[in-house]
């Protein structure tokens, strides 16, 4: 139940993205009208039709701050407008299954849960918290979702989660000035993107902003390299725990990663500083003090424009992209995702899912930037930049072809809980990247437990 974009199509799609060569001809059917909020139909243009829903009160929980819960918010006021129903944010943090548990503890359980893990999902449904996709929201996502993405939200064949924003995890951003004074080229290897590195790194400027007090970011920095190296078929029998951590495709990934991580010149702040260092950060660096900047490149997905826009960087011109580096044949997609799952068997809250699986939600967040929507009905000609145009493209040109993040298909206690598990132990690489067999001995160790759980 994982997702990668179809390879080898993905790398070359990607690669022109670096390059800022292609631009967004889709034809999608997004709203180009807002409703007046007086119910049902009341938008020509709308694609989706939402009952009346006076006097309801509805509240989602999601672990979104900053940017990215505004743009969010932006999305529930339209909803607001074309229902009548009163919506509230609920802030939750991670892990979000320990979180909702108080909250249903406690008799307070939000309607609807963004969740950012398929593992996340499958406990929710296991525990009996979550309530099945009722038949609009499925209506919706028949028309706009590739199968995989409605796969994604199911368990054992029922519909439980409608992914509406998707993530491609596959990305090095950089900053360009940084570039032209080092007269670094965009690499396609890692071998090549090591001694990109290297001559940054000679130029005066510390090559890499790594997130390290972030554990996801890790996880994903050891995806790309295992998914290159090691190939789809694997990467799915490591996700599902059906080969173990001491594999020995594991210790060939971790020692390729051990050659950025081991050298702590080419790490801004070194080890010590990069576990000190938020995601936020790790982009802001990046894209502040002109040619100067603490780092020159920084890695993760196409959300990282949120946080370039904290910043006075121009994406396309002063910051850009480039695909994630081939350590095998072919350079790795991974994605990811947040899906709304119900909490309550309530009229409002399945209107919601309805109106989340619709392009007319995606396209508000779409235009704000900072976003891919992995439904195919949406008008690639509302995503703000030909950056983001084209990464949206090739995430909904790859159809069922995709690999899902893969700690998100993981027991949450493995592979999504801060300071445990995948995360803590791979923090511990970051530190002493030499351990390559003690962190799969851990890596191991901790899986075992989780999987039995």
């Amino acid at each position: 139940m994982r997702t990668t974009l179809s390879i080898r199509r993905a790398a070359l799609v990607f690669t022109a993205v670096g390059a800022l060569a292609l631009t967004g001809c889709g034809d999608g059917g997004g709203s180009k009208k807002s409703g007046d909020g007086s119910g049902e139909g009341t938008d020509s243009a709308s694609t989706v039709t939402l009952p009346k829903l006076g006097g309801e009160n509805i509240s989602v929980a999601a672990v979104w701050t900053g940017p990215e819960q505004a743009n969010f918010t932006k999305v529930l006021s339209e909803f607001e407008k074309r229902t009548g129903a009163k919506v509230t944010f609920v802030p939750a943090q991670d892990p979000i299954v320990n979180f909702l548990g108080t909250k249903i503890a406690g008799g307070q359980p939000p309607d609807v849960a963004m969740i950012p893990q398929v593992g996340a999902i499958q406990q929710a449904v296991a525990k009996k918290w979550a309530k099945p996709v009722g038949p609009e929201a499925r209506a919706q996502l028949g028309q706009n979702y590739a199968k995989v993405w409605q796969d994604l939200g199911a368990v054992d064949g029922t519909q439980y989660g409608v992914y509406f924003k998707a993530a491609n995890k596959s990305l090095i951003w950089y900053n360009a000035a940084a570039f032209d004074n080092a007269g670094a080229a965009e690499p396609k290897t890692w071998k090549d993107f090591i001694t990109t590195a290297e001559t940054i790194s000679a130029s005066g400027v510390t090559p890499v902003s790594v997130a390290g007090a972030d554990g996801w970011t890790l996880t994903d920095w050891f995806e790309n390299v295992y998914l290159s190296q090691a190939g789809p078929e694997k990467y799915d029998q490591l996700a599902k725990h059906e080969i173990p951590w001491t594999d020995p495709s594991v210790k060939d990934a971790l020692t390729t990663l051990a050659e950025l991580f081991g050298k702590p010149e080419l790490i801004a702040g070194g080890a010590d500083g990069a576990l000190q260092t938020e995601f936020p950060t790790s982009v802001t660096q990046t894209f502040t003090g002109g040619d100067q900047p603490k780092g020159a490149m920084v890695f993760e997905g196409d959300f990282v424009s949120v946080n370039i826009a904290q910043t006075e960087a121009k994406i396309g011109t002063d910051a850009k992209v480039f695909p994630f580096p081939a350590v095998g044949a072919d350079s790795p997609v991974v994605t990811g995702g947040d899906a709304a799952v119900a909490l309550k068997d309530s009229k409002g809250a399945q209107a919601l899912l309805t109106w989340l699986a619709s392009a007319d939600a995606a396209k508000i967040w779409a235009e704000a930037g900072g976003f891919i929507s992995p439904n195919k009905a949406l008008d690639v000609a509302a995503y703000p930049n030909d950056v983001q145009r084209t990464m949206a493209e090739a995430l909904v040109a790859a159809g069922d072809d995709v690999r899902f993040d893969m700690s998100d298909q993981a027991p949450q206690s493995f592979g999504g809980t801060p300071g445990k598990g995948e995360w803590k132990i791979l923090q511990d690489f970051l530190k002493n990247p030499k351990d390559v067999a003690g962190a799969q001995q851990k890596l191991e160790s901790e899986a075992a437990k989780a999987y039995k759980s």
